[in-house]
Formats: structure tokens, C-alpha cells, sequence
């Protein structure tokens, strides 16, 4: 519900009245539908102030006295005091002009408090929004703009775009702007030459005529106006430059020519064009093509430095023997095309081709000749002779040796025939990588020309000598050919195939004639081939090359050899099996031994403890006693490495030579022989065991029924037959002269 109340004063602005709401039960509930309007204030009104803005009163004024205050920003809170009320009557002012581009809506509260009973109601939020007046013109964003528009620019083309804002309510009239065009400068040839969008702010060409040459430049002045037009308005400049457009074409200055012949590279003409177009940019700028009367490429043109000349330069050197006037058809363009139809400009050149003479020419320029060392002298080497280019001109060719270090050779003056002037050597030190060089002169009336003569006896070699290749699937493999000979005398080499190799086998050279492609022609079976191959080189030296082919089973490019892996790993199983027959031999042999140990040790001791004995003796073979028949023989047997360090006189007289014995040989094969000469050596050595062993006796025990051995005499045992001594071979022999030769012979 809205209550507006107008003061009793009627001399003064009428100003709306608002009324706290009725609340139900105390201050504790208003009425639902109870609504505030808002209160509104013009922007820079001009008063006077403080201006009466509304007022604001209770419903218990009536009965109480009513205190009024507002509290809120622009009354209590910055912007501060921009708004009061009257303490008794609830007046609300303004007290100074607002400005909505700054505050566009005020909001505070309204208090009412009776004297002596605190509030009387509860705030009311009181809303105050100013009114928008059209106190802002239009602004562009530029106060100059630069833009660009081609010279042949269509009409529609789009320019350039200005942009203006104004600061008052947006979607407003006094917002709503619209744009004009007021002037343009020069006025030519046209004053209406662009147009804007009034809305958008867009400038487009509006007519054609625009000429760079004539007017480069343009100056508008756009106006933006708000009140869609009829408002305010602020205003900013164009400057529009017209770019240079191909509208002109390049025209050629110059169409003449002459260039002596045989230069490469050489500068036949500069052609300069002209172009009326802005300097420097592309419609300006020139590329040149020779379109037509060069069909074997001599010319080649480029743009010159200044981009204002093409300049004609021979790629190859020209012939006047051949022709001596070459006429060119030189198209020229810009590095853009032309906006309007125009001709491509074109120029004839006639280039005159001066004669010069040349030098006489061999071919080739060097040669290669292969000659025995031993030809004798006055025989022919070779007849090269060279030929006069110059066939305008009638001249007499004459040779002669410029370079013969070893002075092997002489030349015809007139014939060119070279022949053996002195014997010749390989072996001489002029004599280089095989290779003897001289140098052969040629002579016109004018010029000379060398040629490198040198004898080639360096045939081509194969450098892969062992290769591998699958019987299945094979796969063509590469070999690398080499020749010490320099360049002219080597590649491209030529190969074939020799005897059987050509049946089974397919052998051909690489696309740069460097290298050789050998595979197989059929499936062979696994093992090694013996390939010939003749490679010759440019000049028809050959040799024959024995490549040793590998045929494995395998595919393609796996050159692993199947059977070979096969046995590679059944050697190592073969080797396990054999090393665990060995451990378990030797597990049984240490059995054995532990078990004798433990028998031995079962023994009763030889010595007791009232045994009564001299020191340990070393004796010869004599064994134990009769009650050590456990003793170990096995110590008699000692092996040929054990031999005593120092032998006994009385065994071996100083006359007979020592045995020679042979060590043990690393060949296994020679075992057996090694064996059988140690043996005799052995039978032959007095000083072989067990005779010469040193023995360790154990105690031979008491009682002996054999007595002491002190007892044994030789001397009184005189009826003993010791002839059969001479029967047990070279190891009793001894024994047999000791005892069987009588009494001088005894000890």
C-alpha cells in the first residue's frame, strides 16, 4: 500500500509522504503486501538546496512524540552528507546536485524513536535513484586513426572501423549514438569517395577512383553524435593512404647484347625497366624469365640489387663454332599481380657470341695405356693427338713433352705419336703406386693444351672376401670394389661371372657402378662356394676375384646358421656329461680310501709303552718284517718326479751316462710314445726306484724269527745261487755283478 501525503504548507514543492508500516503484535510482523516506494532525485538539478527530496512519518506521532534520523551511505557513510532529515518532522533533503555517471542509486534507513520508549517503529530501508540526464557526449576510443586502402580498391571494400562510447544511462537515447562523415580532403576526384556505417561505425569505399600517383593521402572527419544523432557529439580523424596497386606494368630499356664465347658466368646484359608504380613496394619490384630461344639452358636471368633489372649471365660456356647469335624473349612481371588487366611486357635480346681462340682438345683429357716395362726402344706407346676447336681459323696443331721425369719417352711433333725413347723400370722411384705419369702438350698458333697420360695397372679388387648367404630366401649381398688408380681409371667397373660360378650364382653391378650385388641362382646345400668374379674398370683393365661364399640354412638376412647352433650347444652338454662322470669316479675313489683309513685305524699300535727303539732308518727295498704284513706297499712305487736329489756312487759309476727322460708331452697323441721311451729309459737307469727311493720303515716289531739284520753276511753264504739275478734284467744287474761274480765282487 502506497501513502502520499502532501504538507499543509502548499507554498512549497510537493514531496511524497512515507508512512512506517503497520506492524501486528508489536514490532514484530508487518503486512505482507505493505510495499516502499522508491524515491527519485534529477542529476544536476539546480535547486536551490538543501532540496526537499520526500517525508517520512509514523503512525504514533499522534500519541508520542516522534524523533526522525537516516542513517546509510550518502547520509551517515561516505559519499557523507549528501542526504538529511529533519529530527521532528521526518523531511528528507538532498543537499547538493547528484551525478548518476557516479552513484546512479542511493539506499539508507529511516528511523523513528518515540521520546522516552526507544523505537517507535522499526527501520524502513528508504531507495533513492537519481534520473539520467544527457550531460555526456560521445568519445572515440582515437582522437586520430591511421588506416590503409588500396588504389584499386572496389567499392564495398572495408577500410578501417571507429569507435565512440558515451557515459550516460546505456540503452538510452542519450546513449544511442550514431556516426557521419563531415568532410574529406582533398575532395578529389570525388567528395563521396568513402562512406560510413551510421550504426557500426564502419568506413568503406564508396566509388571507385582512387589514384596513388595522383592522391596518396585522404583526411575524413567523422562526427558521432547521441540522442540517435540529434545530441551531443564529439568528433575524431581519419587518415586514410592509398597504397600503390600493379596498375602500371615494367617496360625494358635496353634489348642488345654480346658476350665472348666459353665464359661461365659471365654478365651478357643488365636490362633496366621502369615501372610507375610506388617505389620499393611489390607492385613495383620486378622478376624476370626468359620464356622462349634458349633450349639447351646456357642463359640464366635474376633481378638485379635495385629490383629494377634483370640481369642475363651464361650458365654454360657459349660456342661460336656452333652458333653466334642467340635471340631471347625476356618476359618481365612484378612480384604481385596487376589488380587491372594489363599486357605482360616482353623484350627480344639478340646475344652476339665473340670468337676466341681456344685452345687444341684431347679426348679424353687423360689417358690411361698399360705396357710392359721391357719394351725396347723406338717402340710405339701410344698415338693420341688432339683437335683444333677453332674451325673458323686455320690452324697448325704441334705437340710436344712437357713432363717426363725418368725421360722414358718421345713425342711427333707434328704426328703425336709417342714412343720409347730410353728403357723403362717399374721399379724406379719415378715409378708411383704403379703408376708412371707424364704430361703431353698440344699447340695451335695461340694456345696450348696438357694432357695426363699415366699407365693404369691397378685392376679393380673385391674388398669383402668371406660372405654369408641363405640357401633360402637369400637376399642379394653387397661387395665393395676399390682401385688404386685415380679418377678416369677406376669406377664405374663392370663384373661377370667366371667358370661354374655362373651356374649357380647371379652377379651384377650397383645403380653407381661402385659396388657388385652377388646372390644366389639356385638352392644350394649348406657349405662353402668358391665365387670367381672378373671386375674391370673404365678402361678395360680386369682381374679376377675368389669370393669365398658361407651358404648357410637360414632366411632372407638371418645368416644364422641353424646345423652350426645345433652343434654349439650339444658340446656343451657332451662336456656336462663327461664332468659328471669324472665327479662321480672320483666320489667312489674317495669311498675307498675312507674306508682302508678306517681299518687301518683299527690296528693295535706297534709301539708300547715299555718298547724300547733306536731312531727311524732309511733303508732300501727290503719291506717290513714279518709281523708288519699290513704295511703299505704302495710307498715303493714312487713316481718318477719323487727321484732322490742325490744319487749313490756305489750304484752309478761315474763312466755310464745319466737317462735321459722326455717330459710329458702336450700333444695327447705322443702319450703312447712318451711313455714307451721313458720305459726304456727307466729299465736302463740303475737309479731308478725302488732301488735309489728313499723308504720309511715302520717298526718291524720284537722277536723276529729272521733275527737281526746285523746277522746277514753275504760273505758266509757262499752256497746261494745268485746267477738267476742276471735273468731279472737291467734292474738286478747290480745285484747280479754284486753277489754272482765271486768273492771280489762282494761287499
Amino acid at each position: 500500500e502506497r501513502n502520499h501525503h502532501q504538507t499543509e504548507n502548499s507554498a512549497e514543492p510537493q514531496v511524497p509522504v512515507l508512512i512506517f508500516p503497520k506492524s501486528v503484535d508489536g514490532l514484530r510482523r508487518r503486512k505482507r503486501d505493505w510495499v516502499i516506494p522508491d524515491l527519485t532525485v534529477t542529476e544536476n538539478d539546480r535547486g536551490p538546496y538543501p532540496l526537499k527530496v520526500s517525508q517520512i512519518r509514523s503512525n504514533e506521532d499522534k500519541v508520542k512524540k516522534i524523533y526522525y534520523s537516516i542513517t546509510g551511505p550518502g547520509a551517515t557513510e561516505p559519499p557523507l552528507g549528501l542526504f538529511n532529515m529533519d529530527r521532528d518532522t521526518g523531511v528528507l533533503y538532498v543537499t547538493q546536485p547528484l551525478d548518476r555517471e557516479l552513484v546512479a542509486q542511493y539506499k539508507f534507513q529511516a528511523h523513528a524513536v518515540a521520546e522516552g520508549s526507544g523505537n517507535a517503529e522499526e527501520p524502513m530501508d528508504i531507495v533513492v535513484n537519481v534520473i539520467d540526464q544527457n550531460d555526456n557526449k560521445p568519445v572515440f576510443n582515437q582522437d586520430t586513426y591511421v588506416g590503409e586502402v588500396p588504389e584499386a580498391s572496389l567499392p564495398g571494400y572495408e577500410v578501417i572501423t571507429v569507435v565512440a562510447t558515451d557515459a550516460d544511462k546505456p540503452n538510452d537515447a542519450n546513449s544511442d549514438i550514431r556516426y557521419r562523415i563531415e568532410g574529406q580532403e582533398p575532395q578529389l576526384p570525388t567528395d563521396h569517395l568513402f562512406v560510413i556505417n551510421p550504426v557500426s561505425g564502419v568506413i568503406r569505399v564508396h566509388t571507385v577512383g582512387l589514384d596513388r600517383e595522383k592522391y596518396p593521402k585522404y583526411t575524413l572527419t567523422v562526427v558521432a553524435a547521441d540522442m540517435v544523432g540529434d545530441g551531443l557529439f564529439g568528433k575524431c580523424k581519419v587518415i586514410l593512404t592509398v597504397a600503390d596497386s600493379n596498375d602500371h606494368a615494367p617496360e625494358f630499356t635496353q634489348r642488345t647484347a654480346t658476350v665472348a664465347e666459353n665464359k661461365v658466368d659471365a654478365v651478357v646484359v643488365t636490362m633496366l625497366t621502369t615501372d610507375g608504380d610506388e617505389p620499393h613496394s611489390q607492385a613495383w619490384r620486378t622478376k624476370f624469365k626468359i620464356i622462349d630461344g634458349d633450349p639447351d639452358g646456357l642463359f640464366n636471368i635474376s633481378t638485379g640489387i635495385n629490383k629494377q633489372e634483370g640481369v642475363i649471365t651464361t650458365i654454360k660456356g657459349l660456342d661460336f663454332e656452333r652458333t653466334t647469335k642467340h635471340t631471347l624473349l625476356i618476359e618481365v612481371e612484378n612480384e604481385v599481380p596487376f589488380v587491372i588487366p594489363l599486357p605482360t611486357s616482353t623484350a627480344t635480346v639478340v646475344v652476339t657470341v665473340q670468337d676466341v681462340n681456344e685452345p687444341p682438345i684431347f679426348n679424353p683429357s687423360q689417358k690411361s695405356v698399360s705396357k710392359r716395362e721391357d719394351l725396347a726402344i723406338n717402340t710405339d706407346v701410344v698415338q693420341y693427338t688432339a683437335s683444333d676447336p677453332d674451325t673458323a681459323r686455320k690452324q697448325e696443331v704441334t705437340y710436344r713433352i712437357i713432363s717426363d721425369p725418368a725421360g722414358w719417352l718421345s713425342i711427333g711433333k707434328n704426328s703425336g705419336l709417342i714412343t720409347v725413347k730410353s728403357l723403362m723400370d717399374r721399379e724406379s722411384h719415378f715409378v708411383k703406386d704403379n703408376k708412371y705419369t707424364a704430361l703431353i702438350g698440344a699447340y695451335d698458333n695461340g694456345n696450348s693444351l696438357i694432357l695426363v697420360l699415366y699407365v693404369n695397372d691397378n685392376a679393380p679388387v673385391i674388398d669383402d672376401r668371406v660372405i654369408k648367404v641363405c640357401s633360402k630366401e637369400p637376399v642379394p649381398r653387397l661387395l665393395s670394389v676399390t682401385d688404386k688408380d685415380g679418377p678416369g681409371f677406376a669406377a664405374p667397373y663392370s663384373v661377370s661371372l667366371q667358370g661354374m660360378s655362373k651356374t649357380n650364382w647371379t652377379a651384377r653391378m650397383n645403380d653407381t657402378k661402385t659396388g657388385i650385388y652377388l646372390n644366389l641362382r639356385t638352392e644350394l646345400p649348406d657349405g662353402d662356394y668358391s665365387v670367381v668374379l672378373r671386375v674391370a674398370d673404365n678402361q678395360g683393365l680386369e682381374q679376377d676375384n675368389t669370393i669365398l661364399a658361407k651358404v648357410c640354412d637360414c632366411k632372407g638376412e638371418d645368416f644364422a646358421c641353424r646345423g652350426r647352433a645345433a652343434a654349439a650347444t650339444g658340446l656343451p652338454l657332451i662336456l656336462g656329461i663327461l664332468g659328471g662322470i669324472l665327479l662321480l669316479l672320483m666320489l667312489v675313489l674317495l669311498l675307498l680310501l675312507f674306508a682302508r683309513r678306517r681299518r687301518g685305524d683299527k690296528k693295535e699300535p706297534l709301539l708300547q709303552d715299555d718298547d724300547i727303539r733306536d731312531n727311524i732308518y732309511y733303508y732300501d727295498e727290503e719291506g717290513g718284517g714279518e709281523d708288519d704284513q699290513d704295511f703299505d706297499l704302495s710307498v715303493l712305487h714312487r713316481g718318477l718326479d719323487n727321484r732322490p736329489g742325490v744319487t749313490r756312487d756305489d750304484v752309478l759309476p761315474n763312466f755310464m751316462p745319466a737317462p735321459q727322460y722326455r717330459p710329458r708331452p702336450a700333444n695327447p697323441e705322443e702319450i703312447g710314445n712318451f711313455i714307451d721311451d721313458n720305459l726304456k729309459a727307466a729299465d736302463n737307469d740303475p737309479t731308478a726306484p725302488p732301488y735309489d727311493s728313499l723308504l720309511v720303515f715302520d717298526y718291524e716289531g720284537g722277536g723276529s724269527d729272521a733275527g737281526s739284520l746285523s746277522s746277514l753276511n753275504s760273505s758266509s753264504s757262499g752256497d746261494q745261487d745268485y746267477d738267476c739275478l742276471n735273468e731279472w734284467g737291467p734292474r738286478f744287474k747290480k745285484l747280479a755283478d754284486m753277489y754272482g761274480g765271486g768273492d771280489d765282487d762282494m761287499l
